[in-house]
C-alpha cells in the first residue's frame, strides 16, 4: 500500500474542485486531503482514484464519487468522540473519511466479501472503526444510541430501528426514495418519535437490501 507525494497533491486537487462544487466545511475538506482514496480501490482504477467519480468495488456495488461523501459528510457534520453508526460499508472509504474527522465510528456491511475487504483495509491503514457483518436496517442495537447515523445506500423508506437507535438531538443522513428517485435527506431527532426533515437535492446510490450474502 503505497501513497506517495503525487497521490497527496491529487487529494489537495480533488479538494479543491469539492470546494468548487460548494463544499464548505473546512473539517469534511481536511479529510479528503488526507484520506488515500486510491488505496480503497482496485489497483486497475488507481489512475482514477481522485476523479469525482464512482467506480465499481466488486459484488455490484461501487465506491460513490467523492463529491457525493463530501455531501453526506457535511451534512453529517461529524465531531470528535461522536459516535456515528455508519450503514454500508462499502469500500471503507467513507468511514475512514469519518474517522479522520475523529468520530468513533461504527458500521455495517451485509456483503461478506465487502465487508471483509474494508475491515482489511481499514486496518492496514489505521483507520481505528469497529465493523460488523449483518443487515444494516437492524442498526447495531447492542451499542446504541448513536450520536448521528449515516446510510450510503437509497432506502425505499425510513428503517425504524435506526430511527429509534439515534439519540435525542441527534442526526440521520440518508439517501430516501420519492417517487422514483432519491433525494438525500438529513433528519434531527427531536423526540422519541418526533423528526425535523430537510431534503438536499437528488442522489444516485446503489439500493439498500435487507438480509446478507
Amino acid at each position: 500500500m503505497i501513497d506517495t507525494p503525487k497521490h497527496a497533491a491529487l487529494r489537495q486537487r480533488l479538494a479543491e474542485e469539492l470546494k468548487r462544487k460548494g463544499i464548505s466545511s473546512e473539517q469534511t475538506l481536511n479529510a479528503f486531503r488526507q484520506v488515500p482514496r486510491h488505496l480503497f480501490m482496485n489497483v486497475s482504477f488507481e489512475p482514477f482514484a481522485y476523479n469525482d467519480s464512482a467506480y465499481p468495488i466488486g459484488a455490484e456495488q461501487t465506491i460513490s464519487q467523492p463529491s457525493t461523501v463530501a455531501l453526506q459528510t457535511e451534512l453529517l457534520n461529524p465531531q470528535p468522540k461522536e459516535r456515528i453508526l455508519e450503514i454500508g460499508t462499502g469500500s471503507g472509504y467513507q468511514t475512514a473519511i469519518l474517522v479522520q474527522c475523529g468520530a468513533m465510528v461504527y458500521t455495517i456491511e451485509r456483503i461478506k466479501e465487502l465487508f471483509l475487504n474494508a475491515q482489511a483495509t481499514l486496518n492496514q491503514l489505521g483507520y481505528k472503526a469497529l465493523c460488523k457483518y449483518g443487515d444494516g436496517h437492524n442498526g447495531w442495537s447492542e451499542i446504541a444510541p448513536f450520536d448521528k447515523i449515516i446510510v450510503t445506500a437509497g432506502a425505499e423508506e425510513l428503517p425504524q430501528k435506526l430511527l429509534d437507535q439515534c439519540k435525542i438531538g441527534g442526526t440521520i443522513v440518508i439517501p430516501l426514495k420519492r417517487g422514483d428517485a432519491l433525494t438525500m435527506v438529513r433528519l434531527t431527532k427531536k423526540g422519541e418519535q418526533e423528526f425535523s426533515q430537510e431534503d438536499f437535492g437528488p442522489c444516485a446510490f446503489v439500493p439498500m437490501l435487507k438480509g446478507i450474502q
